[in-house]
């Protein structure tokens, strides 16, 4: 990366360099660019049996939709009975 590129968004992030840093971070961002430049080449093709750490849908269990326990039963020991519960401030 060029020093004017470094300068252009130093100048855009407010920080002030010298002439030595902005040679450095020129070469710090050059080879993460570099870096950055080697990771497009991993292959990142979709493959289902990896990708889902070996979890097959039909090994799942069904999911079945039962009944809650009633309101006044939950209720039964909370200290507010407006339908809901009452915890403690945390934030201030």
């Amino acid at each position: 990366m060029d020093l004017e590129m470094v300068k252009y968004l130093a100048d855009l992030g407010k920080l002030y360099f010298t002439d030595e840093e902005l040679e450095e971070n020129s070469r710090h961002m050059t080879s993460i660019v570099e870096l950055m430049d080697t990771i497009k080449e991993i292959d990142i093709t979709y493959d289902p049996l990896k990708d889902n750490k070996n979890v097959y849908l039909p090994d799942l269990r069904k999911d079945n939709c039962e009944p809650s326990m009633e309101t006044e039963k939950v209720l039964k020991n909370a200290v507010n009975r407006n339908n809901c519960f009452v915890v403690p401030k945390v934030v201030e």
